[in-house]
Parts: structure tokens; C-alpha cells; sequence
């Protein structure tokens, strides 16, 4: 196939160009030459697509078999980069479904994953539905470690194909770790104030901390974020940090640090709403909100995608991470109930795990599940959205006006 840009007939109509132009204006403002480059593949609209789409799916199913997949690119080719051609034809040829979805015909037209299946064609190492990502040898460490990601995070092999072609360890997966990192330092900073490492909440000057959250002092809004950089001792420290870095950094890897620190976020946030809606006299402290929000929606993509995941020992490990939350939710829940270490302040609550894993299996499910597709595109998105900001809402109204209306007895400041 050459390897030379098509030129388009006269009666053809142009598809729009993702360009990176230089603007050159005369001095009048009224003239301006756009130099494009030529490197580009063409993009178009995702309406137009939409429009070819129907053409060739008169049911409206959703789905076009691979034989009007074909005519469509004999069709249209001309319009096409020839290594988009080759990669569009690679992928009819290759679907062992024999129908092609129209979320992947717009991913691909789209030039969405044109770059890493164009390299997988052209070195013909590897196929779409070739061999294997996990057959492949002669792989250096960091190619291994990325291969190992993709086959703990992803269900779907051209997924797991395209993101081992594409990451590239730029930027790292610096989020997790920083969170990390300073949960350590608050931790070692108050261990070696305290003097204390295991159940630091029993000094007496635990909460006089500017980062926990206290009902108490709940006007103070940063509060209900910075409570997570606290923990209640070594015990809680360690098992959350634990879960934390084994989970969080490889979703990280693959969903990037804005995904992942929205949903990380929306959990820290919920289990401190949780906490003043539901156990109103109680502190709370802990990152468990977050973790149990990536936890919980991890555990839930594997579950829905339980023949697709190729994780080793999958079950077992599925069982051992549902232990490990089994035990961090256990130790809070009797340390809650656990005499005061100085009444009548209750201990911390537990409640805020139980928002974070709301949050996970909602809102960080539809993150999760929905790998290199905008979620500003994605209706199941919006609605967990303003569904979680409506219960943020009510929790703000909840906050200001319920302790007033109910007299709710509430412990001393610290």
C-alpha cells in the first residue's frame, strides 16, 4: 500500500483537519494563511461519522457486520491516511465477533487509537486479534511491569494491546505516591510529637490537630478533606497505605492521575459528609474514604468483567483484598465503640468507609469502565455526578441547619 496522503476528487467533500497551525496576519488583520502540518491524519466530526455509521445500519442496532464494514472503507478509503486503511481493514479482519460497534468505528475514524495500531501493523509483531500480549518475550523489566498493569486493570485485549504500545511512563504515577508520602510524613510528624506510633487517637492531643475533622469544628471546610492525611495509628496507617500503592498506582498507570484523583477525592469527601449526616457526634480520621472508593470500584470492574480479566489468581486475590478491607472496616468499627480515650469525646467514626465505597461503586465504576472514552461523553457519568454533587448538597444543608434543629448534643472542641 503506498504510503503517500490520497488526494481527494473535486466532488468530494474535505473532512475537517486536527492541525497545529501557524497564523500569519497582514497588516490590515484581514488575511490569514493557516500552514497545517502534514503529519496529521484527517478527523472528522463525530456527527459525520454518525451519519456513515447509520447508512450502514439500517436496524439501528448499534453494531454493522465486518462485510458493510468493508464495503463502508471501499467506500470512503480514499478519504483515509492508507495506515488508517490498514488499520481499519486489520480490525474487520480480525473480529472474531464479525460485527463492528459503533463506539470503536468512532475511536478508530476518529484517529483515537490510530498511532499505536498503525506501530502494531507496521512492525507485524502483532495483529489485533493476534497472538497473545502475554506470549511475547525478550521484554525489558519496565515493558514487563506495564504488561503486568495491563492485564490487572483491562478486560479487553486490544485494550491491554494499545495501552502496553502507547505508555510511555510520562508523567509517572506520582499522585498515589505523593498522597502516600505525606500521609508518612503527618504520620512520623505527629508519632514523634505524641510519642506515640500505635493508637495515637488515645493522646489526649490527637484532635487538636488542624486536620481532622471534629463535628465541632465543622466550619472550618478544608477539614473535610484533610482528615485523610491522619490516621489513628500504625495499624490504620499500614493497611490503608498498603491498598493504596497495590491499587491505586496501577490504576493510575492506566487511567491517568485526573481520573483516578476525582474518584480518590469523591470518596475522601463523602466519607466526611457521611460521618457528620450519620454519626454526628463523632470525629473522623483516615484516608479510608479514598481508598475503599478505588478499592471498591476495582473490585467491581473485575466482577462485571470476570471472564475478560486475565489477572493471575484472580479469586484468590479478589478474596484477599475483601479480607484486608474486612479488617481495616472491623478495627474501625470496634475502636469506634472502644471506651473513650478522653470522654466525653467519642472515638472516630467508621462511617466514612461506607461512603467511599458508595462512591466506588458508582461513580469510580463508570470512570473504571470506561478506558479512553471522555466520561463528559458517557450519560451514566453525569448522572452518578449529580447524584453524588446532590447528596454533597444536602450534606452542606445538612451540616449548617440539622445540628441546630435537632439539639444535637455535641462533644467539646479539642
Amino acid at each position: 500500500m503506498e504510503t503517500s496522503s490520497p488526494r481527494m476528487t473535486p466532488g468530494t467533500r474535505e473532512a475537517p483537519v486536527n492541525s497545529s497551525p501557524a497564523v500569519a496576519a497582514n497588516a490590515e488583520g484581514e488575511e490569514i494563511e493557516v500552514l497545517e502540518s502534514t503529519d496529521v491524519l484527517p478527523v472528522a466530526p463525530e456527527d459525520q461519522w454518525k451519519s456513515m455509521f447509520d447508512k450502514y445500519d439500517p436496524e439501528n442496532s448499534g453494531f454493522i457486520s465486518t462485510e458493510r464494514f468493508r464495503d463502508l472503507l471501499a467506500t470512503h478509503g480514499s478519504e483515509l491516511d492508507p495506515h488508517k486503511l490498514e488499520v481499519l481493514l486489520a480490525l474487520a479482519n480480525g473480529n472474531a465477533d464479525g460485527k463492528i460497534c459503533y463506539q470503536d468505528f468512532v475511536n478508530l475514524m476518529s484517529n483515537k487509537r490510530s498511532n499505536s495500531f498503525r506501530r502494531a501493523i507496521l512492525q507485524g509483531s502483532r495483529q489485533l486479534k493476534g497472538c497473545s500480549l502475554r506470549d511475547e518475550v525478550g521484554l525489558g523489566l519496565p515493558q514487563r511491569l506495564v504488561r503486568h498493569v495491563a492485564y490487572e486493570t483491562l478486560p479487553r485485549e486490544v485494550d491491554r494491546k494499545w495501552y502496553f504500545d502507547s505508555y510511555t511512563y510520562c508523567p509517572p504515577p506520582l499522585l498515589i505516591l505523593a498522597i502516600t508520602i505525606a500521609e508518612v510524613a503527618v504520620f512520623m510528624y505527629y508519632g514523634f510529637q505524641l510519642d506515640r506510633l500505635v493508637l495515637q487517637v488515645s493522646s489526649p492531643l490527637f484532635l487538636k490537630s488542624p486536620l481532622p475533622y471534629h463535628p465541632q469544628l465543622r466550619a472550618q471546610a478544608w477539614r473535610y478533606l484533610s482528615y485523610s492525611f491522619m490516621h489513628t495509628g500504625i495499624e490504620h496507617l499500614s493497611l490503608n497505605m498498603a491498598m493504596q500503592l497495590l491499587v491505586g498506582v496501577p490504576l493510575e498507570m492506566v487511567h491517568g492521575a485526573p481520573r483516578i484523583g476525582l474518584v480518590y477525592v469523591c470518596g475522601v469527601l463523602a466519607g466526611s459528609l457521611a460521618v457528620s449526616v450519620t454519626d454526628m457526634t463523632a470525629p473522623v480520621v483516615g484516608s479510608s474514604g479514598g481508598v475503599y472508593a478505588l478499592v471498591s470500584a476495582h473490585l467491581a470492574n473485575v466482577v462485571m468483567n470476570w471472564s475478560g480479566m486475565k489477572c493471575q489468581f484472580k479469586l484468590f486475590r479478589m478474596a484477599m483484598a475483601l479480607v484486608c478491607m474486612s479488617v481495616e472496616f472491623g478495627r474501625a468499627v470496634w475502636l469506634r465503640f472502644y471506651p473513650q480515650a478522653f470522654p466525653p469525646c467519642p472515638n472516630p467514626s467508621f462511617v466514612a468507609h461506607l461512603g467511599g465505597v458508595l462512591v466506588g461503586l458508582t461513580l469510580g465504576v463508570v470512570v473504571l469502565q470506561n478506558y479512553e472514552q471522555r466520561l463528559q461523553e458517557q450519560s451514566l457519568f453525569w448522572i452518578f455526578f449529580c447524584v453524588y454533587a446532590l447528596f454533597v448538597l444536602c450534606a452542606v444543608f445538612w451540616n449548617v441547619f440539622a445540628y441546630s434543629l435537632l439539639d444535637v448534643r455535641l462533644p467539646p472542641p479539642p
